[in-house]
């Protein structure tokens, strides 16, 4: 059956309940991460203890599950971490516009996720951290999670959104593992692959003794492990780092041949003024095992920021030769009741070093990350995709053609939407709309907008029942007036106050402009090459390399291109289509009666190249004759 859980249905059936749903322009609103803004990273689902990993140009993004949790009085309940069993995945290649990966179902006791855990030994997953290592020429990921606090486990899978698999059966580090004895709480895992291709991996936490001060100043709980080449086994003792005032949340980077140790400071004693409690110290050392001396602080609690406050967990990581760093803060559960209770969210803020190699103080808001890539609306894109969204919620999908465990944005209502941002339509724009979409009633409209929900309409597509929530159909509608760069808004439309729809997926085409090169214009070559009236105007091309080139701009790289031409005689003959010195394809012409032969959907080089008309070879010695080129 399908349902919202309990407190997104409350919040957006009161929602919905003041905005005429019959009209257009019923927009519901965004929670907390607001059109334009880039924190929280996403708000139509929580995520707390984040580690960013960059693969081949995305960052991912890799969560604990947190959700809401209910009293039987439809109440919400304060978090307490008991139903973390999942990681939540998101990733994006321009730090606005997020894919929701969906959540890996790591624990597996007890029949925790309905059975369908993938490490059966481990009732809970906190707090995981990444690593990508080549091994034997493939590409291998490594995803560490704590079981609660009492160990570290592993899972492994060739891409970094899985399918994963438990390689041990088992964990990875217990308090039986050699230089373990002593950590209060065994948890908060953070890796480092270093640049010899060792891993290591840090983790730990706690004060042994809460009323003694020295145990305080001087937990000395947070550990060390080397791995080993395979990532999955451990290579010797654990090492102790005596991080000061450590409370929990190891963090670790290297940056300019140094090792960055980081962790959030304890909240018991007192504490001198270099090590403020809640927020985030760091340590530093010439060797990842260490010793780390400790340096400063680089992230207040969120509560500085935001006026709510909890736990503080970080990872620092680099993508596009930028330094960030991702935290977790209660803004979209602040939001949207009114109280954090626990409830955490992922936000990204710009980390800068000194000269010294120190780390200026992070200032996090909801604002600050620039989009640093604009999106491409000529190629598929995942519905779940989103710059920004109101009262959509996440699913898993059953269409064909996505990515590992595909959603789709379902439990759709009139006036909810979801939006990109910085879309590029280039110059020549876009003149249709496709989107995969499945309905069980009687559907509904997605009208699309530009730069807001209430922007200009460039096209409305119309979905009708498609006879399941699951059985889909892909529809195409066709738009005008998107060129240049925008947000596009797909707002959602409908009648009645049930679910409208799911979507999939969305793709636009742009306008295809044709141009026309008559071939006795370009610029002739070869021993016999010249100009000719009869059968049309144009070029006759012998064999021996002769050809006719001209230089074409290309600012996209694939295009169709059809020759006017013919044969000499009755045999056939061949021109071969050579962009920048490569041949793409062939055209051949049999006959004298002149025919347009066409090589559709060709891949090439972009910018100033050449194109050139050349004639290697005649199949039965025959001479090609070429009238025009059509390039669209």
């Amino acid at each position: 059956m399908r349902k919202k859980i309990i407190g997104f249905l409350l919040y957006f059936t009161l929602l919905l309940s003041s905005l005429p749903l019959t009209s257009a322009y019923a927009a519901n609103s965004a929670i907390a991460k607001l059109p334009g803004y880039s924190n929280p990273l996403m708000d139509h689902k929580l995520g707390a203890d984040p580690f960013a990993l960059v693969y081949n140009g995305r960052v991912y993004v890799y969560m604990s599950s947190d959700a809401y949790e209910y009293n039987s009085d439809g109440t919400i309940k304060d978090n307490d971490f008991s139903e973390l069993t999942k990681i939540n995945v998101i990733s994006s290649a321009d730090m606005v516009n997020w894919t929701d990966h969906g959540s890996i179902p790591v624990a597996g006791y007890n029949n925790a996720n309905n059975g369908s855990g993938i490490a059966k030994w481990a009732s809970l997953a906190w707090a995981p951290s990444v690593a990508h290592k080549t091994i034997n020429g493939q590409d291998k990921f490594f995803l560490y999670y704590a079981n609660g606090a009492s160990g570290i486990g592993v899972l492994t899978a060739d891409t970094p959104i899985g399918p994963w698999t438990d390689p041990l059966g088992k964990a990875l580090v217990t308090s039986s593992t050699s230089g373990m004895s002593g950590v209060t709480w065994l948890f908060d895992p953070a890796v480092l692959v270093d640049d010899d291709g060792t891993g290591y991996l840090y983790c730990g936490g706690g004060i042994p003794n809460t009323s003694d001060p020295a145990s305080i100043a001087n937990p000395k709980t947070a550990r060390v492990l080397k791995l080993g080449a395979d990532m999955i086994s451990i290579d010797g003792s654990a090492v102790t780092i005596d991080a000061p005032y450590m409370f929990e949340d190891s963090g670790i980077h290297k940056y300019n041949g140094k090792y960055y140790y980081s962790y959030c400071i304890n909240f018991s004693g007192k504490h001198p003024a270099i090590y403020p409690a809640g927020e985030i110290g760091y340590m530093v050392s010439s060797s990842p095992r260490g010793p780390f001396t400790y340096t400063g602080h680089f992230l207040k609690n969120p509560y500085t920021f935001f006026g709510v406050g909890g736990n503080n967990h970080h990872a620092v990581f680099n993508f596009n030769n930028q330094w960030y760093v991702v935290y977790h803060a209660q803004t979209v559960s602040k939001a949207q009741f009114g109280d954090g209770k626990g409830y955490r969210s992922p936000h990204i803020n710009k980390l800068v070093y000194n000269s010294d190699g120190t780390i200026q103080e992070v200032q996090g808001d909801m604002a600050v990350i620039p989009q640093i890539a604009n999106l491409n609306p000529y190629t598929r894109n995942e519905a779940e995709t989103i710059g920004w969204n109101a009262g959509i919620t996440t699913e898993a999908s059953q269409a064909a053609g996505g990515p590992v465990n595909n959603l789709d944005v379902g439990f759709i209502n009139n006036g909810d939407w979801v939006a990109v941002g910085n879309a590029d339509f280039g110059t020549g724009g876009a003149k249709t709309f496709k989107a995969n979409v499945a309905s069980a009633t009687t559907g509904g409209n997605i009208e699309i907008r530009l730069d807001s929900v209430t922007g200009t309409l460039i096209g409305t597509l119309l979905v009708p029942s498609t006879g399941g929530w699951q059985t889909w159909r892909e529809l195409t509608t066709t738009v005008s007036g998107a060129t240049g760069v925008h947000k596009v808004f797909f707002l959602f439309t409908g009648t009645g106050s049930g679910y409208l729809f799911n979507f999939d997926y969305w793709q636009f085409t742009p306008n295809t402009t044709r141009t026309r090169v008559e071939t006795e214009n370009m610029t002739l070559g070869g021993p016999y090459a010249g100009k000719i009236s009869s059968p049309f105007s144009g070029v006759a091309l012998y064999a021996n390399n002769d050809y006719a080139a001209f230089t074409q701009n290309f600012t996209s790289s694939t295009h169709s291109f059809s020759l006017q031409g013919a044969s000499s005689n009755d045999g056939t003959a061949r021109v071969d289509l050579q962009i920048g010195g490569t041949t793409v394809g062939s055209f051949y012409f049999t006959g004298i009666t002149p025919t347009v032969q066409t090589l559709p959907n060709i891949t090439h080089a972009t910018g100033n190249q050449e194109v050139k008309l050349t004639v290697t070879t005649d199949i039965g010695t025959w001479d090609a004759y070429s009238d025009f080129l059509v390039i669209q």
